[in-house]
C-alpha cells in the first residue's frame, strides 16, 4: 500500500434472521414425544374404558354442577349433604326419562311386523321405479326377482345387544354415581390442592383462573344446552301433535334427550319420525311432514341458535365438533358422544389460556 492511500473499508454484512426459522431436532423430538404420548394415553382410555368411562363423566358432571353446590354452601348446606341431594335429582331426572322412553320403545318393538307391512304399502309409489330398475337389469343380463322385493321382518333379538351398547351396566352406572358424590364433596379440596401444588404466586392464580374458567364454561354450557333441546323436544312434541302423531309428548322428550348427543342424536331422532310417520299417517307425503317440521327445527337450532349463543363464550366450529364426535364416540361409545363437547370446550379452554400466558 503506497504512502497516502487510505486503507479500504471493507463492508461487513450481518447475517440477518430467517422469517421462516428452521425447525430444529429438538422441537422435531418434542413434537414426537407429544405425539407418542397422545397415542399412549388413548391407548389407556380405550383399554381401561370400563373404569375411565365413569370416572371422567363423573368429574365433567361434578364440574358442571359444581355452581349449584356452591348455591348450597352460600345457604349453609354442608357439603356433603348438597353433593346427596344433586345426585338424588340427577339419578331421579335420569329415571324418569328412561320410564317415560321405554314404554315407546316396547310399542315399536312389539309393532315392528306391522311397521313393516305398512312401510310397504306406504311405498308403492316407487313402484315404477322399482319397475325400471328392473328392466334395467334384465337389459344387463341379470335375472328378474319377479316375486317381489321381500323385506324381512327383524327379529327381536337385536333390542337386549341394542339396549347394552346404548345404555351403561348398573355397576358402572352406580360406580359413576359414587364418583360423582365424592367429587362434588370434595371438589373445593381438589380444587385447593391442585392450587396449593405450585410455588409461585403468579402459577397459582393462572390455574385457578383456568379451573374458574372451566367450572363457569361448563356450567354455562350445560344450562344453554339444557334450555335448547328442552325447546327442541317442545318444537318437535308440538310438530308431531299437529300433524296428529301418537304419543305426541313421548317423542318430545325423546328429542330432547337424543339432542344432548350432538350430530347422532338427531339424526336418530330424524329416522324415527320418519318412519313412524310413514307408518301412522294416512298418505305417504303426510307422513313426511313430521320428519320435515324437525329437520327444519333442527336446522335452526344447529345452524343459527346454539352456534350464536355458545359462540360468544367460545368457538365450537363445526369441523372441532364433527371430529371431537368421531374420536370419543370410537372410544367410548354413546357416553363419549356426550361427552365430546364438553372435553372440546375444556380443551379450548386450556388452549386459550395458556396461549394468553404465554403472549404475557
Amino acid at each position: 500500500m503506497g504512502e497516502g492511500q487510505r486503507p479500504e473499508k471493507v463492508a461487513v454484512v450481518e447475517e440477518q434472521p430467517s422469517p421462516h426459522p428452521e425447525i430444529t431436532l429438538r422441537q422435531i423430538s418434542a413434537w414426537s414425544l407429544a405425539i407418542l404420548a397422545a397415542i399412549a394415553v388413548g391407548f389407556v382410555l380405550y383399554a381401561a374404558r370400563d373404569v375411565m368411562l365413569p370416572v371422567v363423566a363423573a368429574f365433567v358432571v361434578g364440574v358442571m354442577l359444581g355452581p349449584l353446590a356452591g348455591r348450597f354452601d352460600a345457604l349453609g348446606v354442608p357439603r356433603a349433604i348438597a353433593a346427596l341431594l344433586l345426585v338424588a335429582g340427577l339419578t331421579l331426572v335420569i329415571v324418569l326419562v328412561i320410564l317415560l322412553l321405554f314404554p315407546r320403545v316396547s310399542e315399536l318393538t312389539a309393532g315392528l311386523p306391522g311397521i313393516v307391512a305398512s312401510l310397504k304399502e306406504k311405498l308403492h309409489v316407487f313402484d315404477s321405479l322399482v319397475a325400471a330398475w328392473r328392466r334395467i337389469t334384465v337389459m344387463m343380463g341379470q335375472p328378474a326377482n319377479d316375486n317381489g322385493v321381500a323385506l324381512p321382518l327383524p327379529g327381536i333379538s337385536w333390542v337386549p345387544p341394542t339396549l347394552s351398547i346404548l345404555l351403561p351396566t348398573i355397576t358402572e352406572f352406580l360406580f359413576f354415581l359414587v364418583v360423582l358424590l365424592l367429587f362434588i364433596s370434595e371438589w373445593p379440596n381438589l380444587r385447593r390442592g391442585l392450587v396449593m401444588t405450585f410455588a409461585s404466586r403468579d402459577s397459582r392464580l393462572a390455574v385457578l383462573k383456568i379451573l374458574n374458567e372451566i367450572e363457569s364454561g361448563l356450567a354455562n354450557y350445560l344450562l344453554i344446552v339444557t334450555l335448547i333441546n328442552l325447546c327442541v323436544g317442545a318444537a318437535a312434541g308440538a310438530i308431531c301433535a299437529l300433524t296428529g302423531m301418537p304419543n305426541a309428548v313421548g317423542f318430545g322428550a325423546l328429542a330432547a334427550t337424543l339432542n344432548f348427543i350432538p350430530i347422532v342424536g338427531p339424526t336418530a331422532m330424524f329416522a324415527v319420525l320418519l318412519i313412524v310417520g310413514l307408518v301412522a299417517e294416512p298418505t305417504f307425503l303426510w307422513g313426511l311432514l313430521p320428519a320435515a317440521g324437525f329437520l327444519m327445527v333442527i336446522t335452526v337450532e344447529g345452524q343459527f341458535l346454539t352456534p350464536m349463543i355458545i359462540g360468544r363464550h367460545l368457538e365450537l366450529n363445526a369441523l372441532g365438533v364433527l371430529l371431537s364426535l368421531a374420536f370419543w364416540t370410537w372410544l367410548w361409545g354413546p357416553m363419549g358422544a356426550f361427552l365430546s363437547s364438553p372435553i372440546l370446550m375444556v380443551a379450548l379452554i386450556l388452549k386459550q389460556r395458556l396461549y394468553i400466558d404465554e403472549d404475557r
